[in-house]
């Protein structure tokens, strides 16, 4: 069991660094460090399901932890409006499995490389179209803001909604898509742990939208 954390420790460090160069266009820093974590507290890894051994759960001493087991760290401070249910949320996103070599499978390069033009994402916080992990990280962000999550398989993407349509956000790119659900939906030893940039644009108060929809 050592041996197994040990290594996956090295290879989370790396994973990290390796997801946080490629994200110059959301200014996250780069100087983050991992938090040791209690032996008995593994990540999912399908075929070691039950077991007492495992890679330890990723966690980083300068990240806030929540009961519901995401982490997050602000970069950025937003200064405009804060969200709240039915109000719209438009944010720019990258997305990294970080529990696996930090590929990336949502960044602009990967849209360069697919020749797609990306558009901000747009959801309605509280209606549960997003991962709980998205819904709960943008709570308490305030516009221009800008936000690290790192996710684990219980509060990211469904297992039984493989198209990710009706709980996003779904990859831009086939590419992007393809890496994302090879780790979500391999059923070895892959850690499912995935990392989230996200800058909230703009928030649409549910007030507002329904006074247009009525002028409309």
């Amino acid at each position: 069991a050592g041996s197994l954390n040990g290594a996956g420790g090295g290879l989370e460090r790396r994973s990290l660094l390796t997801a946080l160069a490629l994200t110059a266009s959301l200014a996250i820093p780069q100087s983050l460090a991992p938090l040791s974590t209690s032996a008995a507290d593994y990540a999912y890894q399908p075929a070691l399901e039950g077991k007492d051994y495992g890679k330890s759960k990723m966690a980083y001493s300068d990240f806030v932890q929540t009961p519901s087991g995401l982490s997050y760290k602000d970069a950025t401070i937003g200064k405009g409006k804060m969200p709240e249910d039915g109000d719209r949320v438009v944010i720019e996103w990258s997305g990294f499995t970080i529990g696996y070599f930090g590929r990336p499978f949502e960044t602009k390069r990967l849209q360069q490389l697919d020749g797609e033009e990306r558009e901000f994402y747009r959801f309605e916080l509280g209606a549960k179209t997003v991962i709980p992990a998205l819904e709960e990280g943008v709570r308490g962000m305030a516009e221009g803001g800008i936000r690290q999550l790192v996710v684990p398989p219980e509060i990211g993407y469904p297992p039984d909604e493989p198209t990710h349509l009706k709980v996003g956000p779904k990859p831009s790119t086939f590419s992007g898509q393809r890496a994302l659900d090879f780790v979500l939906f391999d059923k070895d030893l892959i850690d499912k742990t995935l990392l989230f940039n996200v800058k909230l644009i703009r928030v649409d108060k549910a007030a507002d939208l329904r006074k247009a929809s009525k002028k409309a």
